[in-house]
């Protein structure tokens, strides 16, 4: 029999949304919206990180910029912010979860100490991206849209 068409159990990831702006070119002199799969202010879920060298990427699921097609990639962490705990009911993103490599998500405990810590994480790669370089002014970037670069 098949089970495809049952419902799946929700599942704890962590939530976040794509940077509206991010710095990017030589001296970060330059700014985009979003990220090359993502728009500016997508959610996505995070169903694993990276902890090797320093927590830099992470595996999100979200809505691709120009199909909206759910997808699976690999993303810089400087690129996402407001991590939170999120229980996650959406069928397409359930079904996309099983492609990764925590298919079933993380504990509720867990959830939130991984996006407390993955916060902690994206704000010093933004921070180090182009160091020493001004922004421009009036600048879009995520950083200072915020205030976290003061």
């Amino acid at each position: 029999m098949d089970d495809s068409h049952l419902a799946r159990e929700p599942v704890w990831l962590v939530a976040a949304n794509v940077v509206a702006w991010r710095r990017c070119g030589p001296d970060g002199s330059e700014l985009r919206a979003g990220t090359k799969h993502f728009r500016g202010g997508a959610k996505v879920y995070v169903a694993c990180a990276h902890w090797g060298p320093g927590g830099d990427r992470v595996t999100v699921i979200g809505r691709a910029r120009h199909s909206s097609r759910w997808i699976v990639i690999d993303t810089a962490t400087r690129h996402l912010h407001g991590f939170r705990p999120k229980l996650v009911h959406t069928p397409r993103a359930l079904e996309r979860l099983g492609e990764t490599r925590n298919p079933e998500g993380f504990a509720a405990e867990r959830a939130a100490e991984v996006s407390a810590e993955l916060e902690r994480y994206a704000r010093r790669f933004r921070a180090a991206t182009a160091l020493g370089s001004p922004h421009p002014d009036r600048c879009l970037c995520h950083a200072c849209l915020t205030g976290e670069s003061a």
